[in-house]
């Protein structure tokens, strides 16, 4: 159980880093990692909810605040640019082979890609208080967004020079954003975004993982972690198998832990005692109503109670859940992130 009681007045910040440490607290941040969907706040939108207006880093931070949460801002940093050519559809390829990727390349990975009104918000959210994080484009992902889902996948065998090359490219990118980025605001944690996970598992073998994935990771993650960086990944689907993979890769962390994709977080942490979550609160009982709702914070509370382990929604709200089950949803995650410090 946390101790309780010696934290009294620290900030969302200060809470969060207190918590992914196992220290201390006298209560859980109450956070929604993820924005809301525009189909869902248009829905909440008709039912009352006033939206505010976007501010430089969304409208999250403003709806959170709404809600009465705990604030957060985050900073997608793009390796593309304006000038980058568009997938015609999802899922489908912006190159095919090497050639396409020189004729793109120069759009790719900008120098001055760090907005600095957007790096003011940051720096404004962490001097307030909130807690701050980035994302940038993992080297699963990033591949798949140039190549396409399917040529993607056929890349790994076809195409594993050129596969190299762009996770390279992308590492030294990465790079320069840390330095770059760090110059200016520390984070207190970032995400790869990389998504390599349905739900029958991982996409990829755990040979191919180490070939193609692994010395990448080895050579961006240490200079985040030399800043104090906390490193998460942010996949979908069962990643129960690959959690591993990325331990050995210097991952601190997960998240959503989809629950419709059958990841058990009580078995999760048994197996990885000193592993951070964030997510995992199963979205499809939302609209069961309350009491639905209180037995899946139940299952929940004793992971809580451990520390490591921020719960929030294990991806986006569904438009189907009204305003009204939401704000129940807010009430019980508040009520929870308290009991799960009570002696």
């Amino acid at each position: 159980m946390i101790p309780t009681g010696q934290t009294a007045g620290l900030t969302s910040r200060e809470l969060f880093r207190r918590v992914m440490a196992f220290e201390p607290v006298e209560r859980i941040p109450a956070i929604e990692w993820a924005t809301w969907w525009d189909k869902t706040l248009r829905n909440w939108g008709e039912q009352g909810l006033i939206i505010p207006d976007e501010p430089p880093l969304g409208r999250g931070e403003a709806l959170q605040r709404q809600f009465g949460l705990d604030t957060h801002a985050q900073y997608w940093v793009r390796a593309t640019t304006d000038a980058t050519p568009l997938a015609m559809s999802h899922g489908a390829s912006i190159i095919e082979d090497e050639a396409g990727y020189e004729a793109i390349l120069p759009t790719l990975y900008p120098r001055d890609s760090l907005s600095p009104e957007r790096l003011d918000a940051l720096r404004y959210a962490r001097n307030r208080g909130d807690i701050t994080w980035f994302t940038v484009d993992g080297f699963f992902w990033w591949p798949r967004s140039l190549l396409g889902i399917e040529r993607h996948l056929f890349s790994f065998y076809d195409q594993p020079g050129l596969y190299h090359r762009i996770c390279a490219d992308l590492a030294d990118f990465h790079l320069h954003v840390i330095e770059r980025l760090c110059e200016v605001v520390t984070p207190d944690f970032m995400t790869f975004g990389e998504d390599m996970s349905y739900n029958n598992g991982p996409m990829l073998s755990e040979e191919m993982f180490d070939e193609f994935m692994l010395p990448y990771y080895r050579m961006v993650i240490p200079e985040l972690k030399r800043r104090g960086v906390r490193v998460l990944i942010d996949s979908d689907g069962d990643i129960t198998q690959a959690l591993p993979w990325f331990e050995r890769a210097g991952i601190e962390g997960i998240l959503p832990l989809e629950r419709q994709a059958g990841v058990d977080l009580l078995k999760l942490r048994e197996r990885h005692p000193r592993c951070l979550f964030i997510g995992h609160f199963d979205k499809m009982v939302m609209p069961h109503g309350e009491s639905a709702m209180r037995g899946e914070f139940e299952r929940l509370l004793p992971v809580m109670r451990q520390g490591g382990f921020l719960p929030s929604v294990d991806h986006q709200t569904p438009p189907g859940v009204t305003l009204e089950q939401y704000l129940t949803y807010v009430k019980l995650l508040k009520e929870y992130c308290g009991k799960a410090v009570d002696a």
